[in-house]
């Protein structure tokens, strides 16, 4: 496992423990305030993930694609970015 790919497992795991976390909160029947800022930062979390992902896809997916000089890959590459931008804007 790469160095990159250790770190984002670290985040999601760091992100799992909050999930629980939020989870007792709420079974505890924590102030809803309290719950909110911790689901707030859970999705922070997940954003930067998310964010290295990308990245992460973009420069090695992509910039393989580009490389290739296969327009049909790249193209597939380019819709796959387009098309996953389309679902995180609704």
């Amino acid at each position: 496992m790469s160095e990159q790919s250790a770190a984002k497992i670290n985040r999601l795991n760091r992100i799992a423990g909050q999930v629980r976390g939020v989870a007792q909160m709420v079974e505890d029947d924590r102030y809803c305030i309290e719950i909110l800022n911790q689901l707030a930062a859970i999705k922070s979390a997940l954003v930067k993930v998310e964010s290295q992902v990308l990245k992460d896809h973009a420069a090695c997916c992509v910039a393989e694609a580009i490389a290739s000089g296969d327009e049909t890959e790249q193209r597939e590459k380019f819709e796959e970015l387009v098309d996953l931008l389309e679902r995180t804007r609704k």
